[in-house]
């Protein structure tokens, strides 16, 4: 099963390459990075919501909960002209549940950092991540644009380092495919 990826080597050479060249992109213009997967997100809940619409008057006849959908892709269509038309808001919105995530995250790690603090060393090291949590999430409701920024460039890095990762894959694939064709020869 193995032998059957090693022939499409470039292909995870390929998909490397593009990932290098997004991170790169999002690394170099992170506000860009942010507007385009806003846009994106708000296209994709729009068509979403377009054909849940569509699909409960299908389901009219046959379901008696066939208004569910219906309620479910207008909030689609909505939540995507909001988007489109705000995309600030969006993009803030996006920020400020990062925001919170790591809040929440924060108070557990602190948490648990003292109800650890009697079984193992290094608990403080948990406190500090639960601290760095919070701090970053407070961080990002204060100045959300600067969250936007932070969250392109760790999709950018995290681009990029998928990017090489899978790079040096396909070479290392491409050497393990020349080497069983030339033992097959």
């Amino acid at each position: 099963m193995f032998t059957r990826y090693l022939k499409y080597w470039w292909a995870f050479l390929l998909r490397g390459i593009f990932a290098v060249l997004f991170g790169i992109l999002a690394l170099v213009w992170p506000l860009a990075t942010i507007a385009a997967l806003v846009l994106l997100f708000g296209a994709f809940v729009f068509i979403d919501g377009l054909l849940s619409v569509i699909h409960s008057f299908q389901m009219r006849k046959t379901e008696d909960r066939w208004w569910v959908l219906l309620l479910e892709g207008l909030a689609g269509i909505g939540i995507g002209l909001i988007t489109f038309f705000y995309p600030q808001v969006t993009a803030t919105l996006l920020v400020i549940l990062v925001a919170v995530w790591a809040i929440f995250t924060g108070v557990f790690e602190l948490v648990a950092a003292i109800r650890l603090r009697k079984e193992i060393k290094g608990e403080w090291l948990l406190g500090l991540a639960g601290i760095l949590s919070i701090a970053l999430g407070i961080l990002f409701i204060v100045m959300p644009l600067a969250g936007s920024i932070v969250i392109a460039y760790w999709i950018g890095a995290y681009a990029l380092i998928f990017g090489i990762t899978l790079i040096v894959l396909g070479i290392r694939m491409r050497k393990l495919h020349k080497l069983m064709i030339e033992q097959h020869a």
